[in-house]
């Protein structure tokens, strides 16, 4: 898949955070500086062999300020600023294509740029929730109070019902799951031939047409 976009797609994080307050831009900064000591210790010795003291100390914060920004320890691994963006682009997507091919033009415009710039906080990531299991359990935490709700939110907006709507839940999730499941194969090595964007991007095609086995 090509990593070619007319616009950058994570141009728009840094447009976005341009308008922020500048107290806001600073606790983002210290948010991505605590998240990178983290994964690197994680990964150094372990997710449960570190301490929420240890990464702490090497952000050169208190416990407290963790906590302020991370309520647990789990979610300085599960969480990411990708979700308000990609609901912009999806926004953007122009009117005639239906909900699943403007999610996959979102897709296709965030995912490889993402990746160009955070391809090992990515790996690291996903390895860590594959391998921990409180990770994996909040990991779907957060996925029903962000991603699902940004999602729910930004599809019913476009098709004119409210994000609650069954069919609206339901089709959320669908893409969840197929987006989870194209995760898991590509940390399982288990489609070496594909980069994940691609991936992702197939079992989005398969899922607009109904599935067929």
């Amino acid at each position: 898949m090509s990593t070619s976009h007319p616009e950058h797609a994570l141009d728009r994080l840094e447009e976005r955070l341009a308008r922020l307050p500048l107290r806001e831009r600073k606790k983002l900064r210290t948010r991505r500086a605590i998240q990178d000591h983290a994964l690197r210790l994680f990964t150094e010795q372990g997710y449960d062999q570190t301490t929420v003291e240890q990464i702490a100390a090497a952000a050169e914060i208190s416990p407290s300020t963790f906590f302020r920004y991370f309520p647990t320890k789990e979610d300085v691994v599960v969480t990411d600023e990708y979700d308000p963006i990609m609901a912009e682009i999806f926004r953007d997507q122009p009117p005639e294509l239906s909900t699943i091919e403007a999610l996959r033009a979102t897709l296709r415009e965030i995912l490889p740029q993402m990746l160009d710039v955070d391809l090992d906080v990515v790996n690291t990531r996903l390895r860590l929730t594959a391998e921990v299991p409180a990770l994996r359990s909040r990991t779907f935490e957060s996925m029903r109070e962000g991603t699902s709700a940004m999602l729910s939110e930004a599809v019913g907006a476009r098709v004119g019902r409210p994000p609650a709507d069954r069919e609206v839940q339901a089709f959320t999730w669908a893409v969840i799951g197929v987006m989870q499941a194209a995760m898991y194969q590509w940390i399982d090595g288990n489609a070496t031939a594909l980069d994940m964007p691609e991936l992702i991007d197939r079992n989005l095609e398969f899922l607009s047409r109904g599935c067929p086995l």
